[in-house]
């Protein structure tokens, strides 16, 4: 080899590797829903031949500077040091593999209490050493706690909340923490569902079942002296899946129901739901809220995990920032706006797709149709699939998320080895490509792959090639392709009409669609100046909204997006 084709070849090399190396180790300052870990695959189901991933009620608290979350039925619990890389521990000792809800609490950064499930012999675990996991168990005190929490307020008075039914409300007790936690005193039902007021309370996709919807999933946050008891409504399975809180003087009430409910809310968008959560004070002081989201095509409790910035306003309402709620965010560790939506817009909406292969109706188009439950299926899953996407018009690409579909997995629990290996590649002109993500040495287990750029790349072609999945067939929900186009904004919404209807719980909004607009962001809330809610809506231009509490005023707003950016928002509209 002559001197000047080894100097080619090593400047070609190095620049692979830096590609390589910048894309998977620079900090991202960004982060994507649904939260991207190794979900545990199922091991306690009644369709015991149905294989599928999923994480729910996530119970994520502080303990010495750093973050534990527990999870619904899986094998170990999760740790990070900044809210948004975790990595699993298996612990030496752990009980609560096949529990639903465990609880959590760090009682002054010394021990960290976990509650598991309640129809065992034992239902709290304590530690000071998390990372370790050498868990130890109280003796068996504690049973029929559904969903239970629990809370030791800064005086050392320790309660427990449990409920997860269509009948029985949220309920509340003390324990005595130096005995065992021993339960004393009335048993106080704290408060339950009111469907003939909250419309959001009513079961269904979109509220339109009107049989009775679930409470469950209580999580209390002290803030400013006052008592925010958090619970989920109406089934985890559903859309609207939600939060609501209730707020009081004291650990035990008398609760008074928070104007603004619910108060983390996620219908609309590529995956939803935003229920049965839990709250946590992260980096740079700041609160953050996670929750559960349904996947729910192998099984009803198919679901992942997102977690949303949560707020304090003026008037101590409590309430989590679900707008563009599975588009990048700023991480929590970011200075001066964790939470905030980045402001890159999907690229890959809807833009024609030509694949290596497809199966049946499982075909390319599947991959930018913003539709979680529907995926494209490859003939196998080697190293000779690929899947390119024509974003029709050059962007600035910023940020890339791939988000795996269980399609006949045939694994269950958590297997060693899992891992997703790729390479995703730009051009400008389908002929030409630059390396953009090189996941080819990567051993990690990434359901739903989140890669921001070290730097935006001007793209017109996105192209993944698949090198190795840990699934026996190669499926995939959908590839997003975040960045900012250079074309215009949408015009801001014309004919804005919001009718509330005989059943107060219901609101009609219709609009003018737009030819250049991808889709709508709805927001609402009780005043001009708290706009907490959303509903962002493809391809339509009306919508039947089921959220609302009938004594209660509210204003609306519209506004319309495509993937150069967001148009002015309406003037409000003030419904009594």
């Amino acid at each position: 080899m002559n001197g000047k084709l080894l100097k080619t070849t090593i400047i070609t090399a190095c620049a692979a590797f830096a590609v390589s190396v910048t894309a998977q180790n620079v900090r991202a300052r960004t982060y994507c829903n649904p939260i991207n870990i190794d979900y545990t695959y199922m091991i306690y189901n009644s369709d015991k031949d149905i294989s599928y991933r999923s994480g729910a009620d996530p119970a994520v608290v502080e303990f010495r500077g750093e973050y534990y979350m527990f999870v619904t039925r899986s094998l170990g619990y999760w740790h990070s040091s900044d809210l948004q890389n975790w990595d699993l521990i298996r612990p030496e000792k752990w009980y609560f593999q096949g529990s639903n809800a465990p609880a959590a609490h760090n009682y002054k950064d010394s021990v960290l209490y976990v509650m598991g499930d309640p129809s065992g012999s034992m239902s709290v675990l304590y530690t000071d050493d998390p990372k370790r996991g050498n868990w130890k168990a109280v003796p068996a005190i504690l049973h029929d706690l559904p969903d239970p929490d629990l809370f030791i307020d800064d005086d050392g008075s320790a309660y427990v909340y449990w409920g997860s039914s269509n009948v029985f409300p949220i309920r509340g007790q003390r324990l005595d923490k130096n005995h065992r936690f021993i339960r004393y005193g009335a048993v106080d039902s704290l408060f339950n569902k009111d469907l003939s007021k909250h419309g959001w309370e009513r079961f269904g996709e979109n509220h339109s079942d009107g049989s009775q919807g679930y409470i469950e999933g209580p999580w209390m946050t002290k803030h400013n002296g006052k008592y925010y008891l958090q619970y989920g409504a109406p089934g985890t399975e559903f859309n609207v899946y939600a939060d609501g809180v209730y707020v009081a003087d004291h650990p035990l009430g008398p609760f008074t129901y928070a104007p603004n409910n619910p108060i983390s809310y996620k219908p609309g968008g590529f995956m939803n739901g935003a229920g049965h959560g839990s709250t946590v004070k992260g980096p740079q002081n700041r609160y953050w809220h996670f929750a559960s989201m349904a996947l729910s095509y192998n099984v009803n409790w198919e679901r992942r995990l997102c977690m949303f910035p949560l707020r304090f306003d003026k008037n101590d309402l409590m309430w989590a920032d679900t707008y563009f709620g599975d588009y990048p965010r700023y991480a929590p560790d970011e200075p001066g706006k964790p939470g905030e939506f980045a402001g890159w817009m999907l690229l890959s909406y809807k833009k024609p797709v030509t694949v290596s292969s497809f199966v049946d109706e499982h075909s390319a188009q599947m991959l930018t149709d913003e539709k979680v439950k529907t995926f494209w299926l490859a003939k196998d899953n080697g190293d000779n699939q690929w899947a390119t996407i024509n974003l029709l018009q050059p962007g600035n690409v910023y940020a890339i998320q791939i988000n795996y579909f269980d399609y006949k997995s045939n694994i269950y629990g958590k297997p060693e080895g899992l891992r997703h290996r790729y390479i995703i590649e730009g051009s400008s002109d389908g002929k030409n490509w630059e390396t953009l993500i090189d996941k080819s040495n990567s051993y990690k287990d990434t359901p739903n792959d989140y890669v921001e750029l070290p730097q935006a790349k001007k793209s017109r072609y996105i192209r993944f090639r698949n090198i190795e999945v840990p699934t026996p067939h190669l499926a995939i929900s959908d590839i997003r392709v975040f960045g900012i186009g250079e074309g215009k904004k949408p015009n801001p919404v014309q004919q804005f009409d919001v009718k509330r209807l005989a059943d107060r719980r219901d609101v009609m909004i219709t609009w003018e669609a737009q030819k250049n607009a991808q889709g709508y962001n709805i927001r609402w809330g009780i005043a001009p100046d708290k706009l907490y809610s959303s509903w962002l809506i493809y391809d339509d231009n009306q919508l039947l909204l089921k959220s609302l509490t009938t004594d209660q005023e509210y204003y609306f707003t519209i506004e319309a997006f495509n993937e150069n950016g967001i148009s002015a928002t309406q003037k409000l509209v003030h419904v009594k």
